[in-house]
């Protein structure tokens, strides 16, 4: 086994963190991957939310071009630029989750894995990475360049 197939030093648990503490961390982390999501979702929302605005005012200009003034009126007055809560643009909405829930989760997601494992991200993966891994084998690599780069040196069509 070469020097490549060992994990990196920041994907190894400190001396004297127990099992315990790598689980609930790894929880942690799957908690913020969670947020991580919800995140991604709310700026979905919030790009679909302002291309069904900018639609929205070309179906009202086509409206109007087709004699459906009033229709057309209603529409721009009551729904063109619209809150989509009460005093609130989806900006507004992303702003203040980023500001606040996602930034104190992030914060404390960082702060305890500093304070218990220095700052080492992804303990619990790694580990199950070299559980499930086959040290040696080509595609079961633990860094890049470790065996596969060799096998791949020697036979280039592997």
């Amino acid at each position: 086994m070469d020097d490549n197939d060992e994990p990196t030093t920041e994907h190894r648990r400190p001396r004297g963190v127990d099992d315990a503490t790598v689980e609930a961390l790894g929880k942690l982390s799957e908690a913020l991957e969670v947020v991580e999501d919800a995140r991604g979702h709310l700026y979905g929302f919030h790009r679909l939310s302002g291309m069904a605005d900018l639609t929205l005012g070309e179906a009202v200009d086509k409206l109007r071009a087709a004699g459906h003034g009033g229709l057309a009126d209603r529409l721009e007055t009551e729904l063109v630029g619209r809150n989509v809560i009460e005093g609130r643009w989806t900006f507004q909405l992303v702003e203040e989750y980023d500001d606040d829930y996602y930034a104190t989760f992030k914060r404390l997601e960082s702060d305890a894995r500093r304070d218990l494992v220095g700052g080492r991200r992804h303990l619990f993966e790694a580990e199950m990475k070299e559980d499930r891994r086959t040290p040696g084998r080509p595609h079961h690599e633990a860094v890049p360049g470790g065996a596969a780069a060799a096998a791949s040196a020697q036979n280039p069509r592997t």
